[in-house]
């Protein structure tokens, strides 16, 4: 699939670009919280859910999956990374005639009275019309320095929800699971390696599987130790390894 126009929009680097779904995020203590978003991007559950937490805790990757889950069923959304360079508050227009709109980095407009009237409007509007709103920040609405009481009121209207770390146990257990999705496999020393040399975010350790998975690929053969520490270094630029006549790529990563 390839990501709608939203994403396409933030000019992200084509390389190592990953979809974020909805199923590959780990839910551990998450899991109330994802249930929601799940079914708000199926069309159906609360109007509005805010999300929060630290840096790490894949606030982005669910805002930016249940865009996608949407969009898959057919309807229309669009993502707002407000932490982007260049926004204006007039992309807030008309967004209330989509069917579900993902804001992220709440934060950084706070104490911006433009932006916060904007955003004010908008959760209205999208009231108004039945339509979906997420959004997700650093803090708590009430922890945020907002400007506008009107639009901390508005932020608290739905369910809030702080999402918290995995445990070390679950990010091996997502190590584990995403290489398994893309077809390798990752013994118990790898995955220490892993948790010992490279961030234990989940955004981080998804973004290395991938990165792993292409030069699995490449070299037609299954993960090892040397191949990981490549990938952590972003020594990607490699050849494809030839295949002797009659055999695949499949056929190499399997020996």
């Amino acid at each position: 699939m390839v990501l709608n126009a939203t994403l396409q929009q933030l000019h992200l680097p084509l390389e190592w670009v990953r979809e974020p779904t909805l199923s590959e995020y780990l839910s551990g203590p998450n899991a109330e919280a994802v249930a929601l978003v799940s079914a708000m991007a199926a069309g159906v559950g609360e109007p509005f859910l805010f999300l929060f937490g630290n840096t790490g805790t894949g606030k982005t990757h669910l805002l930016q999956a249940a865009c996608i889950a949407a969009t898959e069923q057919g309807r229309q959304t669009h993502f707002v990374p407000l932490g982007a360079a260049g926004l204006e508050p007039i992309l807030f227009e008309d967004l209330e005639r989509l069917d579900l709109v993902a804001i992220d980095d709440v934060q950084t407009i706070a104490g911006d009275a433009v932006w916060e009237h904007a955003l004010f409007d908008l959760f209205n509007r999208m009231r108004e019309k039945g339509r979906h709103l997420l959004a997700a920040a650093k803090s708590a609405p009430d922890a945020l320095p907002l400007g506008l009481p009107d639009l901390r009121s508005r932020l608290q209207w739905g369910p809030r929800y702080c999402l918290t770390p995995l445990t070390d146990a679950d990010c091996e257990q997502l190590l584990i699971e995403s290489a398994h999705r893309r077809g390798m496999d990752l013994n118990d020393q790898q995955v220490r390696y892993i948790m010992n040399y490279h961030a234990r975010d989940p955004a981080s350790l998804l973004t290395l599987v991938a990165q792993i998975d292409s030069l699995s690929l490449c070299e037609q053969r299954q993960p090892t130790i040397p191949l990981i520490r490549r990938a952590m270094r972003g020594d990607v630029k490699t050849e494809p390894t030839l295949s002797p006549p009659g055999s695949s790529a499949a056929d190499a990563r399997d020996e």
